[in-house]
């Protein structure tokens, strides 16, 4: 393709330049450009996105059946504006109230809470554990204080703990570790259930993260960007879920969350004895609902079992879309669809399609009990 141009000499520089640019995009947007071929032998795993074949059904869930309590969040907004965002997605989604896990304590928790704290009602912020007299002999008694604060201050539980099995304070030294049942913590849990706080607990990682890094590794796609297998000086999988066995049981009056299924979702019958077992024990599904998903039928029979013990959680951000795949994986009778952008994972996922006295336990019930306090003789009612 050809192009005549006459350009008159009195154009100003700023115009000539600005005309330049427009005709060099012109002529990039005449070239036909070739469409880049795909060799099946170079595709990496890591950028395998695949598409389901199948013309069947598709669901669109924008707002839960029943009003939500999400259980299982953090700090995702940047400011006033994002959180006010927020609780319009929240409206949209049918989402009543997000509990912000904040993981702070002393004047960062109060900055946490001074922003949600705007909007009474739709947020509930938990704080965190003061950890840093570790090894001192005013370890409890410093870690006791900072929690009565947090309360004084508006915290409503403490979350989310974490440990991947390099201890609560993520040390390199294993002899520096302050592991979830080290009996160091006991003071802190018992000061928990007196101060009527909640726990939420993340202990381990998926499994295929200690699994090896081969072709045999259900979930290499992810576990590979966050493997742990090559870490020997950690704690195992299994000595993990011990742990929070561990201090569920020496701890009956305070209660705890495993969030994300207690990273038991390859293995829900493990976690189903538990929380058969511990009364105060409960987990939530956050970040972990699509890894269930890939196992429809033994998962809603899971659900069916555990009905009251588990709670509605994201731990996504707090986009629109991200609450509507949670609700079509809960409510639709869906099949075999994917959701790379949000997960990146390989599997197929599917509907549950839970039953309406199910849902409004998961969504709302099973939360109303423990955020709105103790009864007399120290359980949740």
């Amino acid at each position: 393709m050809t192009i005549i141009l006459n350009i008159k000499a009195d154009i100003p520089m700023k115009s000539f330049f600005q005309t330049g640019i427009l005709l060099l995009l012109l002529v990039m947007g005449c070239r036909q450009q070739p469409a880049v071929k795909q060799e099946p032998g170079s595709i990496l795993l890591k950028n395998y996105r695949p598409v389901s074949i199948y013309n069947i059904p598709e669901s669109h869930i924008e707002k839960a059946r029943f009003g939500v309590i999400d259980m299982h969040s953090h700090p995702y907004a940047g400011g006033p504006d994002e959180i006010a965002q927020w609780v319009k997605n929240m409206d949209r989604a049918g989402i009543e109230k997000t509990i912000i896990l904040s993981g702070a304590y002393g004047t960062q928790f109060d900055s946490v809470y001074a922003l949600y704290a705007k909007y009474p009602g739709r947020f509930e912020v938990w704080c965190g554990l003061d950890l840093s007299a570790f090894g001192g002999d005013e370890f409890a008694d410093k870690a006791i204080a900072g929690l009565e604060r947090c309360v004084k201050a508006g915290a409503k539980g403490v979350g989310e703990i974490s440990d991947k099995g390099n201890g609560l304070n993520k040390q390199d030294d294993p002899a520096k570790r302050l592991y979830l049942d080290d009996p160091r913590l006991a003071p802190l849990f018992e000061k928990c259930a007196e101060l009527n706080l909640p726990v939420n607990v993340h202990i381990a990682d998926p499994v295929w993260m200690y699994q090896p890094m081969d072709s045999t590794n259900d979930g290499l796609m992810n576990a590979l960007d966050w493997r742990l297998d090559d870490k020997p000086d950690y704690r195992s999988h299994g000595e993990m879920i011990s742990a929070l066995e561990n201090i569920v049981k020496a701890h009956p009056k305070t209660i705890f969350i495993a969030c994300h299924f207690a990273n038991l979702s390859y293995d829900l019958n493990r976690l189903d004895t538990l929380l058969h077992r511990y009364p105060n024990l409960y987990a939530d599904i956050a970040a972990r609902y699509a890894e269930t998903a890939p196992i429809p039928r033994f998962a809603k029979e899971f659900y069916m079992n555990n009905q009251d013990k588990l709670l509605y959680g994201t731990d996504m951000g707090f986009k629109p879309e991200m609450y509507a795949v949670t609700f079509r994986i809960l409510e639709s009778t869906d099949e075999h669809f994917y959701e790379t952008e949000q997960f990146g994972y390989h599997w197929s996922l599917n509907g549950l399609d839970l039953p309406a006295a199910v849902l409004k336990k998961v969504y709302h019930e099973n939360a109303v009990r423990i955020i709105k306090g103790r009864k007399p003789g120290g359980m949740y009612q």
